[in-house]
């Protein structure tokens, strides 16, 4: 069992520490008391954490920032990509998400709160909705004897009802896409344990797409009495925005009834003017429960009518017919009561779905209208909450049974240290809150515009977009970017391995994005020059920004031109051999062949001197993108050899020999070029710059060697890099960036010098990226030097979830003290990276052991 840093268990948790019959709660996972306080504050990375040199290096990109911010955000009235100026503060409060893949999420925080908001795809409300709410009301032979909000909150509205349940007498516990809050209420020998599920199922593409959460309340009643107990659902129209109080908006109540099962509760209609939406509470009708409901109360004030009808009788008066409209600056909420009786020593179940139907989409620019992947199955008029509860409140068992059966042979095997069960499936929240949006293709859609294969293109509408639809996540929470695909070579490991069609679908969208061009030329930030938006014949960046039109204008980031990127190319031909590797799916791998000719093709040209390796450039101009690299490159060097490697493999599979002697002799050349150039005799310098930091140890520098391992390959098919190369490579990473940073408790800081000092050249040098951690974990476990995989990753692990309080928003990178950078980001994904590095060691026999 895996807690936070939290010093003494509270009483609970001492209570509960061991299994308890009463109390269903899984033995692996991220617990927490309700009454904790974490120690560290960290602050965001801002111009103050700067050095003076990168300061000054750095003027004139903070002044063309300035200038673009200022009409981005006071003419244009858009949100930037990246908000430089107003970075997100650490706030220690984050859980579980709920809602499927691509119809919006809302959070519910770990002390019970509802306070992360994205039903906008893309788009956040960081707002505490105190309204939001369940409670408890206790009744013993028709009197009530206790009624409490389960919050440890205290606010100054709403004062009318008992805030303030005491932190130590609850814990929660997560294991994504299911979590638990175990209350022990003071004094009344009742425990209430909820458990909250979301349709997060892996091979799955209807259910896994729902906009629903369910939350199943297990009452345990350990007195030698019956009790009436009531759990009240309070639920505020909105999500704590400006838009809440423009006016128009309703509630009603609802009953609907299907094959024997019937469903009550309230919907509650916001009516905003681009992506109009329904949220519905609800709760399941059995014969031994009544359901009762509020159409509509005020969340102002006090509120003391709501708290008293419930305490009168544990029941609400449920008034028929709809609510009028709300005025303007005014706020509507809706309650919904469940009770039941509960024997002496014995146990019920209470049941309640919280449902959002905003079927069709307009992203920032309203230039189009995207239906969602699941009006599919459900109707896209915006009348399907009522249908939407009822399924969820119906299916979810059929959920849990396929989430234990996909989790448990992982939870149960010993081999496996208790954190990493933990990370694996919690570090997966981002699939679903990454901004993520999964929308139906018209059936008139031509990708690339009618350029087909055989010059070049693909077919009009493939059949995994036809069939599958069209998938995006963004960078992250703060960088408001859809697949941005440097990151995706790290992230896309848990796409890949759970949800393989949204994979491909994904792959077929950049793949049709390579041979597109726009034209339109624009200021890039870092060096003040003007360039395309997007070249032909080169991967985006990233697919657009759902403030504009994702898909339509790509390349949402300005910093860099990233046609100039060395990385980008390389990436797409490597994921598409992994993909291929791990689908088996000849189509595609035929679709993306003249693509990834294309792309190396263009990447070619990088190699200036005609050596067989490429060239960085002198800048930024790859992932690391405050970190300058000048000619042959560790990171970029490895990532160009690997994908000669598998362009010679598709070579040999479509039989086109030319084509394979082209690239085998390239490779030849490259390969010797790249040992002599950079390997030292220990490691691959990070350039070949002959600056100061030209010899610092780069965690990352054996990348394009770890996705040569993901793919299947090994020793015997002649990899470009000598194995022992590697294995010492990786035993010099694990010594200076692990061991000798921090003690190793922080996993792998990206820059250390020979000297054991972090490598302080840049912004990004010092830093730790918890994806390329995961990444280069995932390369150890490959090369077995497992003991020190796990090691490496520990350290992000215990630092961002235990430490620093940053669960359900792991942050792309943190230094060793004080700031971290770009909260709920998208690469740390590549935890999956480690899962398939063990799942190949176990199918070739291998049994290295971790604890």
């Amino acid at each position: 069992m895996e807690e936070a840093d939290s010093g003494a268990l509270c009483p609970l948790m001492k209570k509960f520490a061991s299994p308890h019959k009463g109390i269903d709660v899984p033995e692996y996972g991220w617990r927490i008391c309700l009454a904790h306080e974490f120690k560290e504050k960290r602050k965001p990375f801002n111009v103050k954490n700067v050095s003076l040199s990168a300061l000054m290096e750095h003027l004139g990109l903070g002044f063309r920032y300035l200038k673009w911010w200022y009409r981005k955000t006071r003419v244009e009235k858009k949100a930037p990509f990246i908000d430089m100026l107003n970075v997100l503060p650490l706030r220690q409060i984050y859980g579980a998400p709920i809602g499927g893949l691509g119809g919006g999420t809302i959070t519910r925080g770990w002390r019970g709160e509802f306070c992360r908001w994205q039903l906008n795809p893309g788009m956040y409300q960081y707002k505490t909705v105190i309204a939001d709410q369940f409670t408890v009301c206790l009744r013993r032979a028709g009197q009530t004897i206790y009624q409490q909000v389960l919050s440890v909150e205290r606010p100054h509205t709403l004062q009318g009802w008992n805030w303030g349940f005491c932190g130590n007498y609850a814990y929660y516990h997560a294991l994504y896409p299911r979590a638990w809050t175990v209350y022990d209420l003071p004094g009344q020998n009742v425990t209430l344990t909820c458990r909250q599920v979301s349709p997060v199922i892996p091979h799955d593409y209807k259910d896994s797409s729902l906009p629903v959460g369910v939350f199943v309340w297990d009452i345990e009643n350990r007195n030698d009495f019956d009790l009436e107990v009531t759990i009240m659902f309070t639920m505020r129209n909105g999500t704590g925005s400006k838009s809440d109080k423009k006016g128009g908006h309703w509630n009603e109540p609802f009953h609907i009834e299907k094959e024997g099962e019937a469903v009550s509760g309230v919907l509650l209609h916001h009516c905003c003017h681009i992506n109009p939406y329904t949220l519905a509470i609800a709760a399941r009708c059995q014969p031994d429960r009544q359901i009762s409901h509020q159409t509509a109360f005020n969340p102002r004030g006090t509120c003391q009518a709501l708290w008293t009808d419930l305490i009168a009788d544990g029941q609400l008066n449920s008034p028929a017919g709809p609510s009028p409209p709300t005025q303007k600056g005014e706020k509507t909420a809706a309650a919904l009561a469940a009770k039941c009786t509960v024997p002496s020593s014995g146990r019920n179940t209470l049941e309640f779905s919280l449902t959002w139907d905003m079927p069709r989409v307009r992203f920032g620019s309203a230039d189009r209208a995207h239906f969602r992947r699941y009006t599919r199955f459900f109707e896209s008029t915006g009348g399907a909450a009522p249908e939407l509860s009822h399924y969820a409140l119906t299916h979810y068992r059929d959920w849990e049974k396929k989430i234990e059966d996909w989790q448990q042979p992982i939870l149960d095997n010993r081999n496996l240290p208790n954190w990493y069960k933990s990370a694996l499936f919690n570090e997966l929240y981002f699939m679903t809150d990454g901004g993520t949006v999964w929308v139906e293709v018209p059936l008139n859609t031509d990708v690339t515009a009618g350029l087909r294969p055989e010059n070049g293109g693909l077919p009009p509408l493939p059949d995994v977009l036809k069939e599958f639809g069209r998938f995006a996540y963004l960078e992250g929470q703060e960088y408001r970017m859809y697949n941005t695909y440097d990151v995706h070579f790290y992230a896309s490991f848990a796409l890949a391995m759970l949800w393989p069609h949204l994979e491909l679908s994904l792959q077929y969208d950049i793949a049709a994005a390579v041979v597109k061009e726009d034209s339109t030329l624009r200021l890039n930030l870092m060096s003040g020059q003007i360039s395309k938006v997007k070249t032909r014949n080169v991967v985006p960046h990233d697919i657009g920004d759902p403030d504009d039109e994702p898909w339509e204008r790509m390349n949402a980031y300005q910093i860099h031109d990233t046609a100039d990127w060395k990385d980008l190319n390389l990436k797409f031909v490597l994921q598409v051999y992994r993909d291929y590797h791990l689908t088996q799916d000849t189509t595609f791998l035929r679709d993306m062949w003249p693509i990834c000719q294309a792309v190396m093709e263009t990447e070619s040209q990088f190699d200036r001197d005609s050596d067989g390796l490429i060239e960085n450039s002198g800048y930024a101009d790859q992932t690391y993108d405050g970190w300058r690299v000048t000619g042959p490159s560790a990171y970029c060097g490895s990532l160009w050899l690997a994908s000669l490697f598998v362009m010679c493999k598709m070579a040999k599979i479509f039989k086109d020999q030319d084509l394979y002697e082209k690239y085998k002799d390239t490779l030849n050349r490259g390969a010797e070029a790249f040992e002599k150039i950079l390997w030292n005799g220990k490691y691959y310098n990070y350039d070949s710059s002959r600056k100061s930091y030209s010899n610092s140890v780069m965690s990352d520098q054996c990348a394009g060697h770890w996705f040569l391992r993901a793919s299947g390959f090994d020793d015997k098919d002649l990899l470009p890099f000598p194995h022992s190369n590697i294995i010492s490579a990786l035993k010099t990473i694990f010594d200076l960036n692990v061991m000798s940073f921090a003690n190793g408790t922080m996993g792998a800081v990206n820059g250390m010098r020979p000297n054991g000092i972090p490598d302080r050249s840049s912004v990004q040098s010092d830093e730790v990226w918890t994806g390329v951690v995961y990444g280069l974990a995932a390369t150890m476990i490959h090369e077995d030097l497992v003991d020190e995989g796990f090691k490496t990753a520990e350290g992000c692990y215990r630092t961002v979830w235990e430490r620093l309080g940053m669960a359900f928003q792991t942050p792309e990178a943190y230094c060793e003290k004080y700031i971290f950078r770009s909260l709920a980001y998208m690469r740390p994904l590549s935890i999956w990276a480690m899962q398939l590095a063990l799942d190949m060691r176990q199918s070739r026999g291998s049994n290295g052991e971790a604890e």
